[in-house]
């Protein structure tokens, strides 16, 4: 075991891992750091929520600034560097990772059998329909295969879905089709011949056993986040974290520990403790600590750094969960909010709300976060609200935004909008 490590030297390697540890390089990304972002990571989060911007925009911006999210999207869905599945959720990931995502295709046993029985049953013969008329006339949108089973009912004003999309999702997660982007976000679907260059998942000996790609995803893992506790790294690709959670599938996994003990003989990591934290941690190799953290950023809830939550608290001090499926009424900071990252702490948050026909970034609500990160102080609100200014009138330049109205809600709201007005 290592020399253990204070609480911000962590906090600093694990922002260093995560590309957000310095200011942003000069520049506008494009293709190289499309590039960087999905290689380091090894998984880009999707989600359909769009009241500021697409999930899988933030992420990138947070690290790298401004950039054409057009560009962005036709990089993604070209089908060259590319492909989605469920590596943590809903999610973008390299190529590369193809081999080690095929077990998921099959060995998700208990889900496939009782979704299959159920639309055999109520729709015989229409999974082979779908995933025929997909092969022939790919890609083609769900739209396009209702007519293989027509609607019974209406359409759901929240989850709408239907036997034709039930069967797609069912193909889709068992890698009998693969799936991409077209116009606005509609997923499409093709063979996975065309759109990977590979057979479907069944037909195709191209995947890694499940034990190789669990490790292969946790190796990933190590590396993309530097530093954590087992659990920490498992996260990063939704790995079980013990056997026993992984008993709805055909086998079950080695779990976390395993894997973290391979990583260590391997050489990956080394095992070190940080102040404060109650389990040792894995330090993966190469990983470096800066020795000052200089970046300003606002993440999403979709952001790498917020994912999981114990992390969180424990490294930044910060107790955050999304609000998006919470009741108005029970909400604390608001439906989309934002953590504001100065330096190595998140030191405010804000619900934002892009106002797209009116030309307006809109602050539902500003807080100074109320928890602290182990060992740091509070910054003067001054310093917080100027630098979250700054950060505000960058974010609304990239959105194509003219002006910045920052409502009452908020303990920050009062300072931040004679902030914003003498910037």
């Amino acid at each position: 075991m290592t020399d253990s490590l204070s609480a911000a030297e962590a906090r600093r390697i694990h922002l260093a891992a995560q590309s957000l540890a310095r200011r942003r390089p000069a520049g506008r990304p494009g293709p190289a750091r499309f590039r960087e972002y999905l290689e380091r990571q090894g998984v880009l989060q999707l989600d359909s929520v769009n009241v500021l911007a697409r999930a899988h925009h933030l992420p990138v911006y947070s690290r790298y600034g401004p950039y054409d999210r057009d560009r962005l999207d036709r990089w993604l869905w070209s089908g060259e560097h590319a492909f989605e599945h469920w590596g943590h959720e809903a999610s973008v990931m390299p190529h590369a990772l193809l081999p080690a995502m095929h077990h998921r295709m099959t060995e998700y046993a208990s889900w496939q059998g009782r979704h299959r029985a159920r639309l055999e049953s109520e729709r015989p013969g229409l999974i082979a329909q779908v995933r025929d008329a997909v092969e022939r006339n790919g890609p083609l949108t769900a739209s396009a295969l209702e007519h293989l089973a027509p609607r019974e009912g209406t359409r759901g004003t929240w989850w709408d879905t239907s036997h034709v999309k039930d069967a797609l999702e069912y193909l889709f997660i068992t890698g009998e089709v693969a799936a991409s982007r077209g116009p606005h976000f509609r997923r499409t679907y093709d063979s996975p011949m065309r759109e990977w260059g590979l057979p479907r998942a069944s037909e195709g000996a191209w995947g890694l056993t499940a034990a190789e790609a669990q490790q292969a995803l946790f190796d990933h893992g190590l590396a993309a986040t530097g530093i954590g506790t087992p659990a920490d790294i498992a996260d990063h690709f939704r790995l079980p974290r013990s056997a026993r959670d992984d008993a709805h599938r055909k086998g079950a996994a080695a779990g976390a520990a395993a894997w973290a003990g391979s990583a260590v003989e391997r050489g990956l990591a080394t095992w070190t403790t940080v102040e404060g934290w109650k389990e040792p941690a894995l330090l993966a190799t190469g990983a470096v600590d800066p020795g000052r953290a200089t970046a300003s950023a606002l993440l999403s809830p979709f952001d790498p750094v917020c994912w999981y939550r114990p992390r969180l608290l424990r490294m930044f001090g910060v107790d955050y969960r999304i609000e998006i499926y919470t009741p108005a009424p029970k909400r604390v900071f608001g439906y989309y909010c934002l953590l504001f990252l100065l330096g190595d702490r998140f030191e405010a948050r804000v619900d934002l709300k892009a106002l797209r026909r009116d030309g307006v970034l809109s602050v539902e609500a500003a807080w100074r976060e109320p928890g602290r990160a182990p060992g740091s102080r509070r910054r003067p609100d001054a310093e917080v609200t100027a630098a979250l200014a700054s950060e505000l009138r960058t974010l609304a330049g990239w959105l194509g935004l003219d002006r910045i109205v920052v409502g009452p809600r908020g303990d920050l709201a009062a300072a931040l909008a004679p902030a914003l007005a003498a910037a």
